[in-house]
Parts: C-alpha cells; sequence; structure tokens
C-alpha cells in the first residue's frame, strides 16, 4: 500500500515539475467556461386569404357605422401576436365610403385593417387577382389604412416611389435580414390605375427584381406568390415549375395562395415550400374551402454555421358561423358547437390532415 501512495505522489511530482513552464497557461484554460454556441430562432407566421364577402361584412357590423372584426380572429390572434413577424394576404380592397361590396368586386371596411394591427400583422400581401376591384382609390384606400395601423405592405404600390421602396420588402429580425417579394398571376382583368404598380408573375420582372437583392446584405429570401388553380387540391406543374424556378435564383421560402384550398407543403434543408394555405376567413362553405393552414416557419441561425436552417408547422383552421370564427384545433377540439357546425369541423380537420400525410 505504501509503495502505491508512493508512487502516485513521485507520479505527481513528475509532472508538476515537467510542465512548471506552462502551468499558469493550463491553469487559465482549465478554468475557462466551455465556450457557448448561439443560435437564433426567428418565427415567422403566414396566413392565407383574407377574404370579405358581404355576408361576413354584415357579421362584424355593430351599429354606428362600427364594424369589429374581433370574434372572428380572437381565438388565432395569439398565434400572430407570438410571431416575430406575421404576414396575411389580404384579397380585399378597403373603403371609407361605406360602399361596400364582395364578389367579384370586393370592398371592406376601414375596420379591417385595425382588427389585422391588432391581431398581430406586420405585413400585408396585396398582389392578388382582386387588388384592382376598385382601381385607383381602392389601392389608394387599402394602403392608407393600412399604413394609418403602421402595417407594411407589398405587392401593390401607389406610386413609383412606392414601388421603388416596397418592391422588396427588407426586414430584420433577431439579427436574420429578409427580403420578401409578391406577385400575382393576374388582376381579373382590370388596368392597373394610372401611376400604380401590381407585380405580376413574369419571369423575367421577377429574375430582375431578385437580382437587386444583395445576399451579403440578405440571410433569407421570401416569395409569397397568388398562383395555382382555384379549388384544386394538389399544385399544378406551372406551381412546381416556378418554385424550381425560384429556387435557382435563391428564393429560400415561398408561400402560396389563391387556390382557395389547402395544398401539401415541403421542407428541406434549403428551405420551405407552403403551395396554398388556403382560406384563412371567407364565407366559402363548400367542402374543402371553410379553413385552411396557417403556416409557422422558424429560421435557425448557429454561429457555427455558415447556412440558416429551417422547419415549419402547419396549423389547418376552420372557419365557425356564426361569427367566421377561425378555429385551431387547440381551440375547436373543445369548443362548444352545434352538432351540425361539429361536423363540418371534424370533416375539414380531417380532410386537411390526410392531405398533408400524403
Amino acid at each position: 500500500m505504501k509503495w502505491i501512495v508512493y508512487k502516485i505522489f513521485a507520479l505527481l511530482l513528475l509532472v508538476s515539475v515537467s510542465t512548471s513552464c506552462c502551468e499558469s497557461r493550463a491553469i487559465a484554460f482549465d478554468l475557462q467556461p466551455e465556450p457557448q454556441v448561439r443560435i437564433d430562432t426567428v418565427h415567422l407566421v403566414f396566413g392565407g386569404d383574407l377574404m370579405q364577402h358581404i355576408p361576413q361584412v354584415r357579421s362584424a357590423y355593430r351599429g354606428d357605422g362600427i364594424y369589429d372584426y374581433s370574434i372572428s380572429f380572437e381565438y388565432v390572434a395569439p398565434i400572430f401576436r407570438n410571431a416575430d413577424v406575421a404576414v396575411l394576404n389580404l384579397e380585399t380592397t378597403l373603403t371609407t365610403r361605406g360602399d361596400y361590396s364582395g364578389y367579384p368586386s370586393f370592398a371592406s371596411p376601414v375596420q379591417l385593417a385595425d382588427a389585422m394591427a391588432d391581431m398581430g400583422v406586420d405585413i400585408a400581401l396585396l398582389a392578388n387577382n382582386h387588388c384592382c376591384d376598385r382601381g385607383a382609390r381602392g389601392v389608394n384606400t387599402t394602403i392608407e389604412q393600412l399604413a394609418r395601423c403602421n402595417i407594411d405592405h407589398t405587392g401593390a404600390f401607389l406610386s413609383k416611389e412606392d414601388y421603388d421602396a416596397n418592391k422588396v420588402l427588407y426586414f430584420t429580425s433577431k439579427g436574420v435580414r429578409f427580403a420578401l417579394v409578391n406577385y400575382t398571376y393576374s388582376i381579373n382583368g382590370y388596368p392597373v390605375p394610372k401611376g400604380m404598380f401590381v407585380n405580376i408573375i413574369d419571369k423575367e420582372r421577377i429574375r430582375r427584381d431578385i437580382s437587386t437583392i444583395n445576399r451579403d446584405s440578405v440571410d433569407c429570401v421570401v416569395a409569397c406568390m397568388h398562383w395555382g388553380i382555384e379549388y384544386q387540391r394538389v399544385p399544378n406543374q406551372e406551381q412546381k415549375s416556378m418554385v424550381r424556378f425560384l429556387k435557382s435564383l435563391g428564393v429560400d421560402i415561398i408561400i402560396g395562395s389563391h387556390p382557395h384550398v389547402v395544398q401539401t407543403y415541403e421542407v428541406s434543408s434549403d428551405g420551405v415550400v407552403f403551395y396554398s394555405l388556403g382560406n384563412f376567413v371567407s364565407n366559402q362553405r363548400k367542402r374543402y374551402t371553410n379553413g385552411g393552414l396557417i403556416a409557422e416557419v422558424n429560421i435557425i441561425r448557429c454561429d457555427t454555421l455558415s447556412r440558416l436552417s429551417y422547419s415549419a408547422n402547419a396549423h389547418p383552421i376552420h372557419v365557425l358561423l356564426p361569427g367566421y370564427r377561425i378555429l385551431p384545433r387547440s381551440v375547436g377540439d373543445t369548443l362548444k358547437m352545434s352538432n351540425d357546425s361539429r361536423l363540418l369541423y371534424n370533416i375539414f380537420m380531417t380532410d386537411t390532415e390526410r392531405l398533408l400525410k400524403r
């Protein structure tokens, strides 16, 4: 036993003597904390087609010219408020004149912009086939009211100055720098009002716009596309071809709207594609149209990696009458409703979840 103790002591002495010339450096190294890897996650939320058919406008009316959409948005507002940046396709125009209308030429109360702001919407997408339904006055009032509510816009523009400033919408969240573009397949045959601009899907135009983005100062490019065939639950070849084209230009996140039904989505190491989010809220009641998806996209930046990484979640939402209440599963599964409403809710949720599992 003594021999073992002496041997250990001699060994420790030998190590101490042999390392005395660098002892302070070794001790300092041992006392340093483990290097911390910094990971930042930016949480983006996207909603589909916010439509306003006349029954929805009537439902929001409270008398004396007051329109209140809080009941409609109540259950999804926390999802938007918890986002770092929340984006929504505004598929109607706004008017201060009280001359409201639904399909085929939408014009809605300006209080809708207040409700969007209260819900936490940061960016309104305006490049859709209904953005010019009310001509120059509609575009002007819509953008003015969004600005009043501190909601940024892109896709349709008041002037050359507005177009130059916002055709590529730049924003930063948690140090991650974004550029967002928005295009539509059509404006339903209406002319673009004189002096105003609307982003129409055109490959050369898109290529030109995206080429202006300096990737040394932008980390992530987002393209929101109003495209596809209405009521088709499978993306068509034109959509898929456009996805390939956008990715070839360096687009990282692609969000689709217009079909008014949910289509599939894809997540890969280099980005996220949602082909169609369906309806955010509308008066469409046929199967597959009475709801949509809220897309949650996480952009993860790790300081030890040279590239961003991505994850995504799709939250089915169903529109419940009366009140046009937008229900995520976390609410709808236990909310009291009539037997007929429960049946419609269950059918929509089952249809959507089966589609997303394909």
